[in-house]
């Protein structure tokens, strides 16, 4: 990819392989006056300013002053659904963060585990740019070949024969619990009556839309939007007797279980209660979903977290790090489910577009690759070795625990005020569970002395906990 710059009379071009290098550039050179273009595969894509506000240069206030700003207009303007961290983030490269005051952050929360690859991958952007370039949406009237070049990846990379594309991880668990009500309808035969119930269980977290929301066991999450889907029961996760006892009634039309549960506290299921739902199901013809969300493609350091278990699904639900930051979920379904399913009974106008997915396989097949997997296990048997180290002796610390990348610290106080104090010495971490567990989920790139430094920085801060 070459940038080029052109004014009147003037001409630049030069090769520019990094991200933060090249928006530097076009952000130099439309400063300067000159309209800067990029340019692919022999055509020039112009951009007029690239997003710079070149007033706000020349406003002469403080980087503080700008901060403020910002947080009271966004008080003003958005809907209040977010209890905002007061930080102003406004570049990114790699594992780093900088805001608008110049500081940098570690980040070990990775948009919510979205950022696998970090920020600002040269083969994502190298992705994303070209197809901007050529073919952005077409809605799903038509075929797009990279629509179906990422599902040829995940068919031949799991369980599942088809696939079907949503925006994001409460999308595709809609889209599942709707594939699961149509399947016991479609199967259901001498006059019974479909399945219509599910089962969720304790700490678990599969989306805010209403049909995700009824599966969510969080109740403050639920009662303001009463009444939801009914139908749904909670049972304590990993009671495996319970499970088989309700599923074998009958009633039930699917299981939502989290291999690995990531809002609810990084609690790891075990193979045996996998197993013994795997079994139930097949007895009754309940249809079992694995939500992997948060856990899936490579952050345990398997391409996918059930993989460690050898139990299969007839569903999986993924969103978060497949796109690298651009929106996308997906159900990954067997033939069985899919033949359930007709023209017209599910669809969205955004979903599984040409530019999304491009970044999508951009982003699978680095992580799909088997060295990188492997990395993956070691940094994240490194991390939590070097985690011990130096926390495991504080009398706050309960647990460490987590699979590959995907790490919690359980604490017997509120873990934000410690969260708040890492933030103020540049690392970037999230709460989980109760509000009790510091929940680290970096991008899948960081390396060994990134893994040091925010050991270093949480060591630092662990008298905070004391107050």
């Amino acid at each position: 990819m070459n940038a080029v710059y052109t004014s009147p009379n003037h001409l630049i071009s030069q090769p520019c392989y990094k991200p933060r290098q090249f928006f530097s550039l076009a952000r130099e050179s439309t400063l300067s006056g000159r309209t800067p273009v990029i340019q692919i595969r022999g055509r020039c894509i112009v951009s007029a300013c690239l997003n710079v506000d070149v007033a706000a240069h020349n406003t002469g206030k403080s980087k503080l002053e700008k901060t403020k700003d910002v947080i009271e207009m966004e008080g003003k303007l958005l809907v209040g659904t977010y209890a905002r961290t007061p930080v102003v983030l406004e570049r990114g490269e790699g594992c780093k963060l900088y805001d608008v005051e110049g500081r940098e952050y570690l980040d070990l929360s990775a948009g919510i585990a979205v950022n696998a690859l970090g920020h600002g991958d040269v083969d994502w952007l190298k992705a994303v740019v070209e197809q901007a370039a050529t073919l952005t949406h077409t809605s799903n009237i038509f075929y797009t070949i990279p629509q179906v070049e990422l599902a040829k990846r995940l068919v031949d990379s799991s369980f599942a024969d088809r696939v079907f594309f949503s925006n994001s991880g409460t999308e595709a668990n809609e889209a599942a619990i709707k594939f699961a009500r149509k399947h016991q309808r479609h199967t259901t035969t001498n006059g019974k009556e479909p399945a219509t119930e599910f089962i969720a269980f304790s700490n678990c977290f599969h989306g805010r839309t209403l049909g995700a929301l009824a599966l969510t066991s969080k109740v403050q999450y639920r009662t303001p939007f009463e009444p939801i889907m009914p139908g749904v029961t909670f049972l304590e996760y990993g009671d495996a007797q319970a499970a088989t006892e309700l599923i074998k009634q009958g009633k039930i039309a699917a299981v939502f279980v989290e291999p690995i549960q990531g809002e609810g506290g990084i609690y790891s299921a075990t193979k045996e209660f996998l197993q013994s739902l795997r079994n139930a199901c097949d007895e009754t013809g309940t249809l079992l979903v694995f939500d992997e969300v948060q856990c899936g493609l490579g952050r345990t350091g398997f391409l996918w977290a059930h993989e460690a278990y050898d139990v299969f699904p007839d569903m999986m639900t993924l969103a978060k790090p497949l796109a690298g930051g651009l929106p996308i979920g997906l159900v990954l379904v067997t033939e069985s489910v899919a033949s359930s399913i007709n023209y017209g009974d599910h669809g969205s106008t955004f979903a599984g577009n040409p530019l999304v997915c491009s970044a999508a396989i951009a982003v699978f097949d680095k992580i799909s690759k088997p060295e990188f997997l492997s990395s993956v296990s070691e940094k994240g048997l490194y991390f939590k070795e070097v985690l011990r180290q130096k926390l495991g002796g504080n009398r706050h610390v309960k647990e460490i625990r987590g699979v590959g990348l995907i790490i919690g610290i359980d604490l017997d106080v509120p873990a934000s005020p410690f969260v708040d104090a890492c933030q103020n010495s540049g690392l970037l971490v999230l709460t989980a569970g109760k509000g009790n567990i510091v929940r680290i989920v970096p991008p899948l790139i960081i390396t060994e002395k990134e893994i040091e430094q925010a050991v270093h920085i949480l060591f630092q801060n662990l008298q905070v906990l004391d107050k």
